[in-house]
């Protein structure tokens, strides 16, 4: 294997040992067929000059790589799922398969797996993963780091050869299985489980590991669970803001889909807005719109209620308590961060940046139906800079509509951001790149049928292209189409 300067093991977290995971073997499939191979992401880590056979070698037969983990370790973690306490959960279908150091940044990255076969936590799970899954996986963390969200990156898809049985859509259908390079698997759930179980020896081991290992610059703090909880609140306020600025719902916000870092992660039924709706919601079984988009910063906090619930256990209430109560400052302060970011202006204070805020959530919300979320942002990125481009593409008339008026009046405030931008040629097409489902289903339809993967991967190179344009950078999930 071809190992470059940049390839650096650094497998910590099995020293943890059989009370956070259990050793297992992936799944032998029939067959693997390589269909997604993220380079830029495998540059980061040392790992590019993989040929493609040894690739398969790595993530379709999962062969250990060199001076990693020796097997695969099936995470073990509780979690609540749509307020219902299970105890039944752990990597049911997935696996960290090594731990790497990123090349630049020196932060620990893990490679871990869905659909990768069957562990101790399946329950009647058969392990797998649709092709589609795999496919919906890459798009969403794809347009998510394009759009500056903190996000796992799809680091490979090897379609997989068997015939799956779902319920939620035509079956048999085909499988994947899907590697994700990712800052962290640690959950909050993963601390769950430990209280569960009334392990406060592990749970202070586990404040050790993801202090010293993610938050180094607390080893001192003189109360750890505390510093750690206020780390996490804000990592996760970030995360829900740029979520929210994305128009982004994820759909099932569960204690066992957040993690640690507060990076976005395992894309389910995830959906982007079509329009302004705080009532819309991805995950078809969502019958109580719990996961709504306008309920996440609800279900974020919820979550980290029951993160602090179980650092009680070992920690101080009232360092606890006021960690947890900083949430609602430091969403607030992320999502102006995040809305300039989307608009492309400098910040002109905190009071000036929140009118603007509430105008574009004003505008947004008054545009209704004619409207697109990710439309909005993409004509007014730059500010008054990109006035006559608004004012001249296709929605023109909505915006010299009387209800835009204030909006445009603030955003005249603002100055540019780095507008050298706006040069790029992304910003002179009438359309940004977005993923509403109809799109989704599109790019599906032709491998589904024709196995035509071409469509696929030019959409892939165009969320690139408008990654570049946007330049928003310092968040996780680096994607190039093949």
């Amino acid at each position: 294997m071809p190992l470059s300067a940049a390839y650096r093991p650094d497998p910590l977290f099995q020293a943890l040992g059989r009370d956070f995971a259990d050793p297992v073997e992936a799944a032998d499939f029939p067959r693997t067929i390589l269909r997604y191979r993220n380079d830029r992401a495998a540059a980061s880590v040392g790992l590019d000059g993989l040929a493609d056979a040894e690739w398969l070698r790595h993530f379709g037969r999962f062969e250990p790589l060199p001076d990693n983990q020796p097997v695969p370790l099936a995470m073990r973690y509780h979690g609540h799922q749509f307020r219902a306490y299970n105890p039944d959960l752990g990597d049911g279908r997935g696996f960290l398969f090594a731990q790497l150091r990123e090349a630049g940044s020196d932060r620990l990255l893990d490679l871990a797996t869905k659909g990768s076969g069957q562990t101790p936590w399946s329950r009647s799970g058969d392990g797998r993963l649709t092709l589609k899954g795999g496919v919906r996986e890459v798009l969403a963390a794809s347009l998510l780091q394009a759009l500056g969200v903190p996000s796992s990156m799809a680091f490979s898809l090897v379609e997989t050869g068997e015939a799956l049985t779902r319920g939620d859509e035509p079956s048999p259908t085909r499988s994947a299985v899907l590697t994700r390079l990712s800052h962290s698997h640690i959950r909050f759930g993963t601390f769950q489980r430990l209280a569960y179980f009334d392990r406060r020896d592990l749970i202070s081991v586990l404040i050790d590991h993801v202090v010293e290992t993610y938050y180094p610059r607390l080893t001192d703090a003189p109360d750890r669970p505390a510093a750690l909880l206020e780390a996490v609140v804000a990592a996760s306020a970030r995360l829900l803001a740029r979520w929210m600025a994305a128009g982004f719902v994820h759909g099932v916000l569960n204690t066992d889909n957040m993690v640690v870092t507060g990076e976005s992660f395992d894309y389910g039924p995830w959906r982007f807005l079509p329009r302004n709706d705080p009532n819309f919601v991805a995950a078809y079984f969502d019958h109580s719109g719990l996961y709504s988009f306008g309920r996440q910063p609800e279900a974020v906090f919820w979550n980290l209620q029951q993160l602090a619930a179980c650092l009680t256990l070992v920690g101080e209430q009232a360092g606890l308590l006021a960690a947890l109560n900083g949430f609602s400052d430091a969403y607030r302060t992320a999502l102006r961060e995040a809305i300039l970011d989307r608009l492309g202006v400098q910040p002109r204070g905190a009071y000036q940046d929140v009118d603007l805020v509430n105008a574009a959530f004003g505008a947004l919300a008054e545009g209704g139906e004619l409207l697109r979320w990710e439309p909005f942002f993409f004509d007014w990125f730059g500010g008054e800079a990109s006035e006559a481009r608004a004012l001249s593409g296709p929605r023109a008339g909505l915006y010299e509509n009387e209800a835009f008026r204030a909006f445009r009046a603030r955003l005249a405030d603002y100055a540019p951001d780095r507008p050298e931008r706006l040069a790029d040629p992304v910003f002179q097409r009438a359309e940004p790149e977005e993923l509403i489902i109809d799109e989704v289903e599109a790019l599906w339809a032709p491998i589904d049928q024709a196995d035509d993967w071409e469509p696929l991967y030019a959409k892939l190179g165009r969320i690139e292209a408008a990654r570049k344009a946007y330049g928003l950078g310092g968040s996780r999930g680096e994607k190039d189409a093949r």
